[in-house]
């Protein structure tokens, strides 16, 4: 059997995110080959109804973001709730600086972020990727797969580029 079908097929099954390295080592073929099989696949995607999402080394199949709303319905799915404000800038500023601890974000946003940084946590949309080596060993958060499956990205790289004003933090 080809190894694009192979992929695809190990990754429908997969109720996770799963390593490049571990779908190379699942059909004996070198990493190279498993990540033109991706890139070729990613492609057939953009006109179906699937995508597969990257973060890193992980990739994972899943339903194409214009579809949510069917989905929803065809599932009987309450609608997704919605983020508070608040809770949305916490959620820009991960995204764009991570790794980033709470003391950065807060001095981002000039207020205590720890009641928003814990229902990120809980609804999924960051975690904890480390911890910095120095006293008190603050933690360090970034973004999860859940958080691209929410803003229906396949990537990092589809984030809009900040403008000028706001790298400069004006």
């Amino acid at each position: 059997m080809e190894i694009k079908p192979l992929i695809e097929s190990l990754l429908f099954v997969a109720d996770e995110p799963v390593a490049i390295g571990r779908l190379a080592a699942a059909i004996g073929v070198k990493r190279e080959a498993v990540e033109e099989a991706l890139r070729v696949l990613s492609e057939e995607y953009e006109q179906r109804g699937l995508r597969l999402q990257r973060k890193g080394e992980r990739v994972q199949m899943v339903t194409a973001p214009e579809a949510a709303p069917h989905i929803e319905r065809f599932l009987d799915l309450e609608l997704s709730s919605r983020l508070s404000a608040p809770a949305l800038e916490t959620l820009a500023i991960v995204a764009y600086q991570q790794p980033v601890t709470r003391a950065e974000i807060e001095a981002v946003r000039g207020v205590n972020c720890d009641s928003v940084l814990r229902t990120l946590v809980s609804k999924g949309l960051i975690e904890e990727v480390g911890r910095l080596p120095q006293a008190g060993r603050p933690i360090i958060y970034g973004t999860t797969f859940e958080f691209l499956q929410y803003f229906g990205l396949q990537d990092l790289a589809e984030l809009p580029p900040l403008d000028e004003e706001e790298q400069d933090g004006s």
